[in-house]
């Protein structure tokens, strides 16, 4: 069992232990949530999918996955990066005080304003990689999902080369629907990550994703994803090397701009909030405001391509 899921784990069995000493009318007062129009069966029949789906929502003897099911699809990602991404998930024990208080202003920051405008999706942006950007998103996920109860979508809009799936300890199934090529209506694929938490996966990585990008599919995806879900954030690649974000900017209904303290130009954020266009831009999450140190081994590159 990965250390996400026996996080959720806990965390869910807390949850039902306090749900159990309310009242009846309280716990009537919001039905469970169906499983999306978005999501298909095969999502979580895949083996790790499934073990995962298993661990999070119930105690079990054992996972139902068999010899006979499909293999995954798309390797997982392994790396340091991600190993250190996944360590300050929201959830884990790991996490500082001050950072989960942090991620948890930022939720009721977005709350509000949805209560103020009916905002719904939220697109994760940075200038460079490396700012902290994917965290974000992930951790804003868990927080609406977990400490809100509230229904999310986490979309990894990083067709090039996409990590949500690594961070989370889950399959990157190809074909998710976000990277075809071709316009279809194949239902999509979603992971449940948590019984509030869904995760729609890029796939195998493209160099060269932006038909699919500025398709009228993804357009239909993030609108019906909206109507199903009670928030959906979007994570992207970053503004400064590729106009992915770009794109996918116009079709969001806010974009909170990742910067790390001590690293970014200041004229190269005005240059990504141009871009992504100022009105847009709820406003500027400061990540590593405390260390403004920056290690010799940060690098602004991206590498894209196939990771192994």
């Amino acid at each position: 069992m990965s250390r996400l899921a026996e996080a959720l784990k806990r965390a869910n069995a807390e949850q039902e232990l306090d749900q159990s000493e309310q009242p009846e009318a309280a716990k009537r007062e919001k039905p469970a949530a169906s499983l999306p129009k978005l999501a298909v069966a095969e999502a979580a029949a895949k083996p790790e999918a499934a073990k995962l789906e298993s661990a999070v929502k119930a105690e079990s003897a054992a996972v139902t996955a068999t010899g006979s099911e499909e293999p995954e699809t798309s390797p997982r990602v392994t790396s340091p990066v991600t190993s250190l991404i996944a360590e300050k998930l929201v959830v884990t024990p790991s996490i500082s005080p001050v950072s989960l208080e942090q991620y948890r202003r930022l939720a009721a920051t977005l709350h509000r304003r949805q209560t103020e405008s009916r905002i719904k999706t939220v697109l994760v942006a940075s200038t460079m990689a490396g700012e902290g950007k994917t965290l974000t998103a992930v951790n804003l996920a868990l927080t609406f999902s977990e400490s809100y109860g509230r229904n999310v979508l986490l979309i990894d809009g990083d067709l090039r080369r996409p990590t949500t799936h690594a961070v989370l300890e889950v399959p990157n199934i190809l074909g998710s629907g976000v990277g075809e090529k071709h316009e279809t209506d194949q239902k999509l694929s979603l992971i449940q990550v948590s019984p509030r938490l869904s995760v729609l996966t890029a796939g195998q990585p493209d160099p060269d994703p932006m038909s699919r990008l500025a398709s009228d599919r993804m357009r239909r995806v993030l609108m019906e994803a909206a109507a199903q879900f009670d928030w959906v954030i979007i994570d992207t690649p970053p503004v400064g090397t590729v106009p992915d974000a770009n794109l996918l900017a116009t079709m969001a209904d806010v974009v909170l701009l990742v910067v790390q303290a001590g690293r970014t130009p200041a004229r190269l954020v005005q240059r990504t909030a141009d871009a992504l266009g100022r009105e847009r831009v709820m406003g500027v999450v400061l990540n590593r405001a405390d260390d403004l140190v920056v290690s010799s081994d940060s690098s602004s590159s991206y590498a894209y391509g196939p990771t192994n």
